[in-house]
């Protein structure tokens, strides 16, 4: 495991150091839920539109989104569901956890999309760009003038 560090770099982003879960590196806008999220019934794979209210992110898109949540939950359907999200192209390009469990790593890894966890997922807003690198457990906030 990676030993957890954050700090902010010299151009004003903010880089996170978490686990690895699944490899490779995707970027995009952040949308950060509220609430831990169940994949089954919480996200429409077809769409890929959330439908758990309790998100804060109803009927918002997931696609090409880097999905920050605290952890998953629910049945291990969800798995499946991660998947169907990257058949249909409605997957996000990543996704950060503060702790990730076995169906989101396990949809995750199937649908080949990045995936870190052990982060302070606080740091993140919803709207910030972020890189996210599945091989080396790094998580960077891209923030404009240094903030």
């Amino acid at each position: 495991m990676t030993e957890r560090k954050s700090g902010r770099r010299n151009d004003g982003d903010v880089r996170l150091e978490g686990r690895q879960i699944s490899g490779g590196v995707g970027s995009g806008k952040a949308l950060v839920l509220e609430s831990d999220l169940s994949f089954l019934g919480g996200v429409d794979p077809k769409t890929g539109r959330i439908k758990d209210r309790a998100t804060g992110a109803f009927n918002r898109t997931v696609r090409n989104k880097v999905l920050v949540f605290p952890k998953g939950k629910g049945s291990t359907v969800g798995s499946y569901v991660i998947y169907g999200l990257s058949a249909n192209g409605k997957a996000p390009a990543a996704i950060v956890n503060a702790e990730t469990e076995t169906i989101v790593a396990t949809g995750a890894i199937l649908a080949k999309i990045p995936l870190v966890d052990q982060v302070e997922i606080e740091a993140i807003r919803t709207g910030d760009r972020v890189t996210v690198d599945g091989d080396r457990g790094e998580v960077v906030v891209h923030r404009s003038g240094g903030d």
